[in-house]
């Protein structure tokens, strides 16, 4: 958790309540939920500091909204993700599955050199502050089953099955 000033704004979309939050160096969460008060609770949680909502963020909100309908197009806001060593790898290697592609937990694990570590790689993905944009949700359990994905299974399915159309 950080402390600092969070910028916030929030919009719904096919998947949901969507918030995403700012700070000064860029995103730093998208979370996704059924309400606005969970997604300010989880928010707070994860953020000391001031949060204040800003509708001067409406620019991102509806980039954030094109990229989620289309999940083929560029996504170029700058990040700001916190996590451990282990998790910014997780996490940048997730970012360079392509959207319609999926890859397991080991997968990822091996891609990092660490073949033994994929519940560390599960853990990371559900420690992801950045749903859609780092896209934890192109994970699945060895087996192809969908494994876990913390803003919901149903969101996970709509997701992956959006991207599979071409």
């Amino acid at each position: 958790m950080s402390t600092s000033s969070i910028r916030y704004i929030n919009g719904t979309c096919a998947l949901g309540e969507l918030l995403l939050a700012f700070s000064d160096k860029g995103l730093c969460a998208l979370l996704l939920g059924d309400d606005l008060a969970s997604l300010e609770q989880d928010l707070a949680r994860r953020f000391c500091g001031t949060l204040r909502r800003d509708e001067g963020l409406a620019p991102w909100l509806e980039q954030t909204l094109r990229h989620l309908d289309n999940p083929r197009m560029a996504f170029d806001l700058p990040l700001d993700l916190a996590g451990s060593t282990f998790q910014r790898q997780v996490w940048e290697a997730l970012r360079q599955i392509p959207a319609g592609q999926t890859a397991s937990y080991r997968d990822i694990a091996r891609r990092l050199d660490q073949p033994h570590a994929f519940r560390a790689v599960a853990n990371a993905c559900g420690a992801n502050p950045v749903a859609v944009i780092v896209p934890c949700h192109r994970v699945l359990r060895q087996d192809g089953g969908l494994g876990g994905y913390r803003w919901g299974l149903e969101r996970k399915r709509q997701l992956l099955d959006r991207e599979a159309q071409p």
